[in-house]
């Protein structure tokens, strides 16, 4: 069995400066790539670490199309995903990665360890525990939790504990909330968070501050609070969302990240969406509509 490629500890401080630039390279083993893949109405974003690792956050709603997503970024002989990380147990954030588990080599896996009662996750706990027993590592992760890929930290910032949560209705509040720094870069991946959690997360002295932010819940009105913005100050904003009856991204949203100066790119209407750093400038490398 192969070791895991990540260590989990305790705690991370760190400074953030923010600048874009042209890169005289844009690709490259010095190169962090983030893709926010537009998977219709959901969640899924797919990391390029600096020496090679590769790692998963969501997989959006469709069995299909992230495997197609991944399939242009990488060669066809790569067949290994180092991490995935899906951030809570609702379909537009896991369905898409049962064809990935199917189709690719899965090392590790983390989550929350919140449940869920239905058919489809309880499948997916099923594929889980094949996974494990080829293999793959299982972590569930809190609050605290550092993930360390070589050159690149997460950090687990939410939830602090689920213990009695059982939220049937839904999960989105037991979201795993990870901030990944690369350098002086920081990107934060909200999963479906309310406006609640991110004034949890804030007094219990977590640091928000970062460059990219990836707006909780679609833009729902009910997250990305001014109070949060004024904490986190994003230079962009990625608001992962297609075609619904909910109303996302909500003009409140979008207001509030217009107010705090954040510029906003919505998959819906710029397709994917990739930003690539070298730990001190960030590029948007590419919207393909």
């Amino acid at each position: 069995m192969n070791k895991p490629v990540f260590l989990i500890f305790i705690f991370l401080i760190s400074a953030n400066i923010f600048s874009w630039s042209v890169f005289d390279s844009v690709r490259g083993n010095n190169f962090l790539e983030v893709n926010f893949f537009n998977v219709g109405q959901g969640d899924c974003s797919f990391i390029k670490i600096p020496n090679g690792l590769k790692v998963i956050i969501d997989g959006g709603p469709d069995h299909n199309l992230l495997v197609e997503k991944i399939s242009k970024e990488l060669p066809f002989w790569d067949r290994e995903i180092d991490l995935i990380i899906f951030t809570h147990p609702e379909d537009d954030h896991f369905a898409g990665l049962f064809e990935v588990l199917k189709r690719y080599k899965v090392k590790n896996i983390v989550w929350s360890g919140e449940d869920k009662d239905g058919v489809k996750f309880k499948n997916f706990k099923v594929v889980i525990e094949k996974e494990q027993e080829d293999g793959c590592l299982v972590s569930k992760v809190k609050a605290g939790d550092r993930i360390i890929l070589k050159d690149a930290v997460m950090e687990v910032l939410f939830p602090f504990d689920i213990t009695g949560f059982n939220n049937q209705n839904s999960t989105n509040g037991s979201s795993v909330v990870i901030k990944l720094t690369y350098g002086l870069n920081k990107f934060l991946f909200t999963g479906d968070i309310s406006s609640e959690n991110e004034k949890e997360i804030i007094n219990n002295g977590k640091d928000v501050k970062v460059d990219v932010l990836k707006v909780a819940h679609h833009g729902s009105k009910y997250s990305t609070s001014n109070y949060f913005l004024e904490k986190s100050l994003p230079k962009v904003a990625i608001i992962q969302v297609g075609k619904n009856t909910y109303g996302h991204p909500s003009k409140e949203t979008l207001e509030n990240l217009n107010f705090f100066g954040v510029k906003v790119f919505r998959n819906d209407i710029d397709g994917d969406i990739e930003i690539i750093s070298d730990g001190k400038n960030l590029k948007l490398l590419s919207i393909d509509s």
